[in-house]
């Protein structure tokens, strides 16, 4: 996985083309929104770091870090 992959929705680099005024196409990166952020986790007793697209971040303020935590494993990431 790379650093700029959103650990939650697997949100991930696309790729594409800048296209000048001229219409000449070079290639270029989309990169998502990627925060570090740090959350209590009370099962665990400790904190977790993550790091979130900002959808992901707004997804866990809506189903809880506890229930994030548990997609987050389910798709083979540690944590």
């Amino acid at each position: 996985m790379s650093n700029r992959t959103c650990m939650l929705t697997g949100a991930a680099p696309r790729f594409g083309k800048q296209v000048s005024h001229s219409h000449r196409r070079s290639s270029r990166r989309f990169d998502p929104n990627v925060q570090p952020k740090r959350y209590w986790l009370a099962s665990e007793n400790r904190y977790v770091r993550l790091r979130l697209s900002t959808k992901a971040i707004k997804t866990i303020d809506r189903i809880g870090i506890e229930a994030a935590v548990a997609r987050i494993r389910a798709r083979g990431v540690k944590v």
